[in-house]
């Protein structure tokens, strides 16, 4: 847990920092958005923080979250995944930097997973003239549940 409160602060202090850079007002507004984010350990979209924020009748526009969002990412502290067309999360970069994705095609479920060896392998990669910031890959296909629920489909149509 106190690690999680440090990473916390952290990211508090470097989004005060870049709110006084960019001559941002002080707003209590994003400062919450900013604390239920930190509070997420993995992929979030807009709705999902709306209605934990909702949970605690804390009642705030989607505009304004998209907008904390947007800020959020501009000062390199949340990454935006968009997954598929219509599938957008965000998560914030420290955890981003530590997994890797694999989407279903199907379901659109996404599932995270760690590999050192692949991580190494794109680190260790030069780009020339390109200075990487950070990475992530997507991998596309079937989970295992839309690939039981298809060849079921198949069995019940041959057999009919």
């Amino acid at each position: 847990m106190s690690a999680q409160l440090n990473e916390s602060n952290k990211i508090r202090d470097i989004f005060t920092q870049y709110k006084i850079e960019k001559s941002l007002q002080k707003s209590m507004v994003r400062d919450t958005i900013l604390e239920h984010i930190c509070q997420i350990r993995g992929h979030f979209d807009v709705e999902m923080l709306l209605q934990r924020l909702e949970e605690i009748n804390f009642h705030v526009s989607r505009a304004s979250i998209y907008n904390t969002i947007e800020l959020l990412i501009d000062a390199n502290l949340v990454v935006r995944h968009q997954f598929s067309s219509h599938l957008i999360q965000y998560e914030l970069k420290s955890v981003a930097n530590t997994h890797h994705h694999a989407i279903c095609t199907y379901c659109n479920n996404v599932k995270e997973y760690k590999n050192d060896k692949i991580s190494k392998e794109i680190t260790n990669q030069k780009i020339i003239r390109f200075t990487r910031e950070y990475h992530a890959l997507y991998i596309y296909g079937m989970c295992s549940k839309c690939k039981f629920r298809l060849n079921l489909q198949k069995k019940e149509k041959k057999n009919k």
